[in-house]
């Protein structure tokens, strides 16, 4: 190839899953000693998402002139068609053939553009299997282990299982494996991570639930000061998860929650599996189990039929369910979901209703963060002078501390955005 001679270029969008298997694709690559290609792992969450990876795709092919570009990840599996009509893009590879090492293999070979199909695309909902044995984990400061991935589910406005495929979970032997050796390398804090991470162990004998992984794990591994588990269904967290809540300190105060819509008519249309009151009742009991718990929350703004009455539903949520942070979507119609179809909400009032949620997210923030001023937290250290707190409260640090660190600090301030410690 003409571009030999230097490790690929990769390039990330989307979630934590994805950078977790951008890293297992550096590791397959090197294994099959591909060089000079330039590797974009696509999300396709939003049009806008799908938008950006065809922005990056341009601006990575001019920087590296010559070099083949692959295009992969949910985009790329959802709508392989038009990355291959890009005349930037060399090889477009589904999800599933992205971890196999017989897919990089190929590509190492000579010229290998003319040696394989241009789209290597196959069926994801026939994939059984997922590959979270392929690496021990990624990140500096914290590390992340991949349990799960795909969905069973089919929210009216997801794209997401069309590129992930169905549900299937990492066998628990396998991740209690993976996080001791994460903790024997120093990693004070592991993150478990998946696409429906409360469906895992649905698929694996016996049907175990993910509050039967965390407390194996914890009972496992009883020198990992910190787990954290990622974003969860609350409808379907279990029993032993709520123990563990309630039980497990090393477990970490604070839960991301797929809520999407406050008002009960939008949830049922948007085909969710929980109603308001039920998110609200989760909230309380966390809350009751875990004094001073903090709670995320994904909330799509401007979702088809969405009136303003219905949209207040979401705005009263917040206080409601005691929501801390919110990551706020804007509804972003995606071709061949139910949704796309609905009656849509004007654009501009989307956008309106968006910022109008942002800015009551701002304010719960900015309330939890004066209530930690004056209190002492044991921060994880994500670089010289920036940490989290237990419930993921973004900390500055007077003075540069080692990354990956586990320290004690006052609080002496908040800016608004973060705690500031003495």
């Amino acid at each position: 190839m003409n571009a030999a001679a230097r490790p690929p270029v990769f390039a990330t969008l989307g979630c934590r899953l994805n950078a977790y298997e951008t890293e297992a694709m550096r590791a397959l690559t090197a294994s099959a000693g591909l060089e000079g290609a330039v590797v974009v792992n696509t999300c396709a969450v939003t049009a806008e998402a799908v938008r950006k990876a065809k922005q990056e795709i341009r601006r990575l092919a001019r920087a590296n002139p010559g070099a083949p570009v692959i295009v992969t990840g949910c985009a790329a599996q959802t709508e392989p068609e038009t990355f291959a009509a890009m005349p930037e893009v060399t090889r477009v590879l589904g999800n599933h053939e992205k971890m196999q090492p017989e897919t990089w293999a190929a590509l190492a070979v000579p010229d290998f553009v003319g040696e394989t199909e241009r789209v290597q695309v196959a069926d994801i909902m026939a994939v059984r299997e997922t590959a979270g044995h392929l690496i021990d984990g990624f990140g500096r400061h914290r590390a992340y282990v991949q349990v799960q991935n795909g969905c069973d589910h089919r929210c009216t406005f997801c794209i997401i299982p069309f590129g992930r495929g169905n549900s299937r979970s990492v066998p628990a032997g396998v991740v209690v494996e993976q996080v001791q050796r994460l903790r024997d390398r120093g990693f004070n804090e592991i993150v478990l991570t998946g696409v429906d991470l409360t469906s895992w162990g649905a698929d694996l004998p016996g049907q175990p639930r993910l509050g039967d992984l965390v407390l194996r794990l914890l009972r496992l591994v009883p020198d990992l000061p910190r787990l954290r588990i990622s974003s969860i269904d609350s409808i379907e967290a279990d029993p032993r998860l709520m123990e563990a809540i309630a039980t497990e300190p090393r477990l970490m105060p604070h839960l991301h929650l797929s809520l999407q819509h406050g008002d009960d008519l939008i949830l049922k249309r948007m085909k969710r599996r929980h109603l308001r009151d039920d998110a609200i009742r989760f909230c309380e009991e966390a809350r009751r189990l875990r004094p001073g718990i903090a709670f995320g929350a994904d909330i799509i703004a401007g979702f088809p039929t969405e009136t303003e009455a219905a949209f207040a539903g979401s705005l009263r949520l917040v206080e409601d369910c005691g929501l801390t942070f919110l990551h706020v979507f804007p509804f972003s119609a995606r071709k061949g979901t139910p949704a796309a179809r609905m009656p849509q909400v004007p654009g501009a009032l989307v956008r309106e209703r968006a910022t109008r949620l942002r800015a009551l997210g701002d304010a719960a923030l900015a309330r939890h963060l004066a209530a930690a001023v004056g209190t002492e937290q044991t921060v994880l250290t994500e670089g010289p002078r920036i940490a989290r707190c237990a419930d993921f409260t973004e900390v500055a640090l007077p003075a540069d501390r080692p990354e990956g660190a586990l320290v004690t600090v006052r609080i002496a301030a908040s800016d608004g955005r973060r705690l500031l410690a003495a």
